[in-house]
């Protein structure tokens, strides 16, 4: 009960101190890590610790999983955005027709989740493992909300 109640607390002073918006997203029972996101985002990025999740309900649903994110002047934009459209199959026509399995676009500047390098950075878009995209993609629809913190 001690953890709890100092997690508790730490959380709040967090809120408070404007570090985190309120309604954070819990973890769930099965061992999923809390995001520092808002609970109605259904995805949530975090630049700064390399990591995204899906959420549902107020509970992280899957993840943290790794990420790569945008290299030095291609910088993934932090914000919160909607799901724009999605596409199993999408090639770059931007990056001499470089593959993106299981493209979920969230900006309406190109920005994705998609496979890719997990150890190169990208031109913007969020980089996922293949199961990672997968899952993402297969989760969710135009319209759901994309939450990313710095």
């Amino acid at each position: 009960m001690g953890i709890r109640k100092a997690s508790a607390l730490t959380v709040a002073a967090l809120v408070a101190g404007g570090v985190l918006a309120s309604g954070v997203v819990t973890a769930q029972a099965t061992g999923g890590s809390p995001s520092p996101c808002r609970a109605r985002a259904k995805a949530c990025v975090s630049l700064s610790t390399k990591q995204a999740w899906l959420q549902g309900n107020g509970t992280t649903s899957y993840g943290p999983v790794p990420i790569t994110s945008g290299k030095p002047g291609s910088e993934t934009p932090a914000g919160v955005f909607r799901v724009q459209w999605k596409d199993a199959d999408h090639r770059s026509s931007e990056f001499n027709n470089a593959p993106m399995p299981n493209s979920v676009f969230f900006t309406n500047t190109g920005v994705a989740f998609h496979e890719g390098s997990l150890r190169a950075q990208s031109n913007g878009c969020v980089h996922l493992s293949t199961t990672a995209a997968k899952r993402f993609f297969d989760t969710l629809n135009p319209g759901d909300e994309v939450q990313v913190v710095p």
